[in-house]
């Protein structure tokens, strides 16, 4: 062998041995030759429900989906995403609902008893994926998804690390931030960052699973004495917009693992209803100061937020309507909003529309009402046909505190008839007023709820949805828009909700309240339980 081709060779050994062991590290990071992939349950039971709705909400109303159908609501765990060939997953039940009333003591414990029986069933684990809301309501019990945990504690052990996701308008109780590990919530509302958060929380898991590390070593828990509706404290405007703007800069501080922000749920009256501030590490020091920061950043804005659009009464938001060049002008109908927890059968505003004597011919300005319940007008309309007159009562069935069921008498415009998954809905001409009339209650949010019951929302003059602030797609096609301030369930008026079990002072309730202690409570951890 030549001399060249021998330096040559202790040129390239330093490199060969570097791709060696980079090969050997990459590989060692999921699996290598002595080692298994980490076991992972995943579990999920959520809904937001409010405890100021006369609605009760049952099992059926949770859509559970077992075993392997629970990953199709994930897309970074689909079965060639890197994620899914990170882990041996126990996908076990995943029960989401439509936000509604409380929760049946009966639905809920079947919902828990089968989510146990499957973890016990396929055990031991080292993780598990928890996959909530945080504003759960259940008859006679306090703190479900504090209960839910502890069970679930109960069963799979203290080893494995359970890391949790959840809404912003969810709440943190101190049960649940003990039996957690690892916790974040969305950044954004809307939530168009749900399925990221989501993401967020299953990469935890796995680092800390895979580099050796395990749990956190801290957990820094502050409870806000703040509780704000969404539509006061959305992420498209200050100061929610820059409040929430700091939490990513936290997390990414090296010895941190997580920030985040509860916003909390105005809407049921028990003690752990507020704002939480958490934030987990590995550095005692900067996971205490960061939390502390961002409560008090919290609470230092807290006479700055205002509702996300102009409000104002019914009556008003329609007159505003009527004198505008702006079409489609959107008004929400906020106070029974079924995307909040609203029963979704009020028919106060309904009622006050067709009074409304713009509305009563056909040459009428344009609407669209999404929509109102009233399965006795559906059952007619599918015997009647399209273009037949109807007239039937609709509304009210749940929630007729406000206002009686309302009498329809129009023409049938159209039907969709549903399947399993899309009730059935129709389309109800009354004047000028398209009102649609589903089966059961049902949010409207995407252009396409409306073109395929062939109205053409772009060309008419005032959409009425009951909804709070506008989720993207309709906030994207609104030309102008107001909330009005209605009666319902999930009143923005929280002056008018009879708040008995809430922990006081809360602000604004209580707007002359002295300044919280907003010091960090380092929370035990779920091995010292």
């Amino acid at each position: 062998m030549s001399t060249s081709a021998i330096s040559q060779k202790i040129l390239l050994a330093p490199f060969l041995l570097f791709f060696l062991i980079a090969c050997k590290n990459g590989t060692d990071k999921h699996v290598g030759p002595n080692q298994r992939l980490p076991r992972i349950a995943i579990a999920g039971l959520a809904i937001e429900s409010s405890t100021f709705s006369p609605a009760l909400t049952y099992e059926e109303a949770f859509h559970a989906k077992l075993t392997d159908s629970v990953f199709s609501f994930y897309p970074f765990l689909s079965p060639d995403s890197l994620d899914r060939k990170r882990a041996d997953w126990v996908p076990t039940l995943r029960a989401h609902a439509l936000p509604g009333g409380t929760v049946t003591r009966e639905a809920y414990e079947s919902l828990v008893g089968k989510t146990l029986k499957m973890l016990k069933e396929a055990g031991p684990y080292d993780g598990l994926f928890f996959d909530i809301h945080g504003a759960m309501s259940v008859v006679g019990l306090d703190d479900p998804e504090g209960d839910f945990i502890a069970r679930i504690r109960e069963v799979i052990g203290k080893e494995p690390i359970i890391s949790t996701s959840m809404d912003l308008h969810g709440n943190v109780s101190k049960r649940l931030a003990e039996h957690t590990d690892l916790i974040t919530c969305y950044r954004m509302a809307p939530h168009e960052d749900a399925i990221a958060s989501k993401k967020r929380a299953v990469d935890l898991l796995l680092e800390r699973l895979e580099n050796g590390k395990g749990k956190p070593r801290y957990k820094a828990w502050i409870p806000v004495p703040i509780l704000l509706p969404g539509e006061k404290t959305s992420t498209r405007i200050e100061p929610g917009k820059s409040l929430y703007a700091k939490v990513n800069p936290a997390a990414r501080q090296e010895g941190i693992l997580d920030a985040a922000i509860w916003i909390g749920y105005a809407w049921a009256d028990e003690p752990r209803n507020h704002a939480v501030v958490m934030v987990t590490g590995d550095d005692r020091k900067k996971v205490t100061t960061t939390a502390e920061q961002l409560a008090n950043d919290f609470w230092e804005v807290r006479n700055d937020f205002e509702f996300v659009a102009p409000t104002a009464t019914l009556e008003q938001s329609l007159d505003l309507a009527l004198g505008s060049k702006a079409h489609p002008y959107f008004i929400s109908d906020m106070g029974d909003n079924p995307t909040a927890g609203g029963a979704g059968d009020v028919t106060w505003t309904l009622k006050e529309i067709l009074s409304r004597q713009e509305f009563k011919s056909q040459k009428g300005p344009s609407v669209i009402y999404a929509s109102i319940p009233g399965p006795e007008l559906v059952e007619k309309a599918l015997v009647a046909g399209v273009g037949a007159s109807i007239e039937a009562y609709v509304g009210a069935a749940v929630d007729h505190r406000f206002a009686p069921p309302v009498k329809l008498s129009g023409t049938i415009m159209a039907i969709e008839q549903g399947d399993i998954n899309a009730e059935t809905e129709v389309v109800v001409k009354v004047g000028s007023i398209n009102v649609i009339v589903t089966k059961k209650r049902k949010p409207y949010h995407r252009e396409s709820d409306f073109t395929r019951l062939g109205l053409n929302p772009r060309e008419t003059d005032i959409i009425i949805v009951k909804i709070g602030y506008l989720v993207p797609e309709l906030y994207d096609m609104r030309a102008d828009w107001i909330m009005a301030l209605t009666p319902g369930g999930v009143d923005q008026d929280l002056e008018r909700l009879d708040y008995k079990r809430i922990n006081r002072p809360m602000f604004p309730l209580d707007s002359e309240m002295e300044r919280p202690d907003l010091k960090a409570q380092l929370i035990r951890s779920s091995d010292d339980i």
